[in-house]
């Protein structure tokens, strides 16, 4: 079922876990999501049909046990297409994201990432359109936005700003600029 949309969670209403106040993946295994003004539908085993998670405003510091916390309340794990991780203490972009191939919106926002080699690392996920990483001592890095944009061509919005023609030839631009600039390392002994 992975590349086939189901139907039941294309529109539920998001699994919504923020303002928790929740340090560990475990720890939101003990969190009863918010309510919406849609109800969140369950199967029989107690799991939520939805195609969104939101995590955000807690103050996870990393995301060790997410796969198995996931698991614990969605019940098709594969649909996720849409993770909001704003406002959290993440210092990486964790390669757990990258096992989401359906994911198209991932919010990274206010976190702690510092290195924007981190970015290179979403380049696993073919359908992400979607991507905000400002508010991270990332978004000072030099290039900051032509890295990103060359990095995953196939965004449509970096950090809720549409990313135009110009904006991705700019950044084809500085790529081949930025891989010239890159210091040729020998390796001959």
């Amino acid at each position: 079922m992975a590349g086939k949309v189901n139907k039941d969670t294309m529109y539920a209403p998001p699994l919504d876990l923020s303002f928790k106040c929740i340090n560990s993946m475990t720890g939101a295994m003990a969190e009863e999501p918010r309510t919406a003004l849609r109800r969140l539908q369950h199967t029989p085993e107690g799991k939520v049909c939805s195609r969104v998670l939101r995590l955000n405003n807690n103050i996870l510091p990393d995301l060790s046990g997410f796969n198995e916390a996931i698991d614990h309340f969605i019940k098709d794990t594969s649909q996720l297409s849409w993770i909001d991780l704003s406002f959290n203490d993440l210092s990486t972009i964790d390669n757990v994201l990258t096992q989401y191939k359906n994911l198209r919106v991932l919010y990274l926002h206010g976190n702690s990432i510092i290195t924007l080699g981190e970015v290179d690392k979403l380049v696993a996920l073919p359908n992400l359109l979607s991507l905000t990483l400002h508010g991270n001592p990332m978004e000072n890095e030099k290039g900051y936005r032509n890295y990103v944009m060359s990095a995953l061509p196939q965004l449509k919005t970096l950090d809720f700003s549409a990313v135009t023609k110009q904006d991705r030839v700019t950044a084809a631009i500085w790529r081949r600029g930025f891989n010239q600039q890159k210091p040729k390392r020998n390796f001959d002994v």
